[in-house]
């Protein structure tokens, strides 16, 4: 008998001290099931569940919102750009057929191609409106998938035979043109005269018009046969402007300045697509950083709901401690009960946001769509963020930072509330009652 007791002692002892034993997990999720008189705890981890729910979907949404802005613009940029641009530092880029040879026998370039380029002042019976005219060879205009791609009017064949232009949509609604029409073009480089420079002033006709999807290109950029363009703005037959080269992948761009330099000769600059966009993709990264940092601070006040909400409930169950540690609970077990409890909000409110963040984003543009016809209104006007569609891009390795930082909040935030409970002295607890 005395053995059987011995070794029955032993087996509670062993199950009494195992951490996050089942007695604990049901006296936490019990402390989670508030009773009446513990309606209030009750609503503040409810406000703390919604705000962390709330705060780790905001976070996703707007972290893969920025992250589709900064692909989709990227991918604009530079479709109708050139990762890298070959210039002269004074002057025109003379022999550039034997200068565009040699570049395109560099390892990793996918396109060269000659380009002619200026400002000039576009012009109509309706109206006018600055633009970028853009000489460019047939073969190169059709390798350019967002142009050729997105040909509304007309037709590009038959480009290198001159006499025409292609020019955006936006443009051409601005100035009241349509396919055939004469485009005026308007250059202040034109010939000295006893005077002062004469502007050169020349018609052509419209035989293809182009929609990118970015409004401020449609809107301004036109692109005309490299001969005729060579001829407008005088560079001469063998002169252009500028090489416009393309790589494999535009992030390594920095290990081809060396390589396309070397390959297109002395007295020629490269610039690469960061160095001419910089400002305006440090200007998306500072954003999209800023924003981490406000929202990160819904998952804060979140958790400090935790850690009010688990004080109040230590400080109403603090007879229920006592009693539990003079029943044998160690410091540990208590610990343990109201850490589950905290971390259970702060998990499940996690979980829900997770998957609310993710949906939002799958059906961000149905979304959208919605709203602008519930509000009669255009929640994306085109005209402002340069897009024309609502874009989401969600990166794995973001979404779990998010849920990794959300989850570490929850935590650390129980610690303090429970480490209270493991400490309250049970005579101290039990000595009024």
């Amino acid at each position: 008998m005395q053995e059987a007791e011995n070794g029955m002692g032993e087996a509670l002892k062993k199950q009494a001290t195992a951490p996050f034993s089942p007695f604990e997990w049901l006296l936490s999720l019990r402390y989670l099931r508030a009773r009446r008189r513990e309606g209030f705890i009750s609503v503040i981890a409810g406000f703390s569940f919604v705000g962390i729910m709330l705060g780790v979907a905001t976070l996703i949404i707007v972290m893969s919102v920025m992250n589709g802005f900064r692909i989709e613009l990227l991918g604009k940029i530079l479709g109708l750009n050139g990762h890298m641009m070959v210039r002269g530092y004074v002057s025109d880029i003379s022999d550039f057929d034997e200068r565009v040879a040699s570049i395109r026998q560099v390892d990793g370039v996918t396109y060269v191609s000659p380009l002619v380029e200026g400002q000039v002042m576009a012009s109509s019976a309706n109206g006018g409106s600055g633009a970028l005219v853009r000489g460019i060879r047939e073969e190169d205009l059709k390798a350019l998938g967002p142009v050729s791609g997105g040909i509304l009017a007309g037709s590009l064949d038959g480009f290198d035979e001159g006499g025409g232009v292609a020019i955006g949509s936006r443009l051409a609604r601005s100035l009241g043109l349509r396919l055939g029409d004469n485009v005026t073009l308007l250059s202040p480089r034109g010939a000295a005269t006893p005077f002062g420079t004469a502007p050169r002033v020349r018609s052509y006709p419209i035989k293809a018009v182009f929609e990118v999807g970015m409004s401020e290109y449609d809107a301004s950029f036109i692109f005309m046969p490299l001969a005729d363009a060579q001829s407008y703005f005088k560079t001469g037959e063998g002169a252009v402007t500028a090489i416009e080269v393309k790589i494999e992948n535009p992030d390594e761009v920095r290990d081809f300045i060396l390589p396309v330099s070397q390959a297109a000769g002395p007295s020629l600059q490269v610039y690469t697509w960061q160095q001419l966009n910089q400002s305006f993709f440090s200007a998306l990264q500072v954003e999209r950083n800023v924003m981490f940092l406000i929202l990160t601070l819904i998952l804060l006040v979140a958790s400090l709901n935790i850690v009010s909400g688990l004080i109040m409930l230590v400080k109403d169950k603090g007879r229920d401690i006592a009693v539990l540690r003079t029943m044998g609970a160690s410091r540990g077990s208590v610990m343990r009960v109201f850490f589950i409890t905290g971390a259970s909000i702060g998990v499940s409110g996690t979980l829900a946001g997770f998957v609310l963040g993710l949906v939002f984003c799958l059906n961000i543009e149905n979304l959208r769509q919605g709203l602008s016809n519930l509000l009669g209104t255009e929640l994306f006007s085109p005209e402002i963020y340069f897009l024309s569609r609502l874009p989401a891009v969600v990166e794995p390795g973001e979404v779990m930072a998010v849920v990794g930082m959300s989850l570490f909040l929850s935590v650390v935030a129980t610690l303090y509330p429970s480490w209270r409970a493991a400490s309250l002295d049970p005579v101290e607890a039990l000595r009024y009652e």
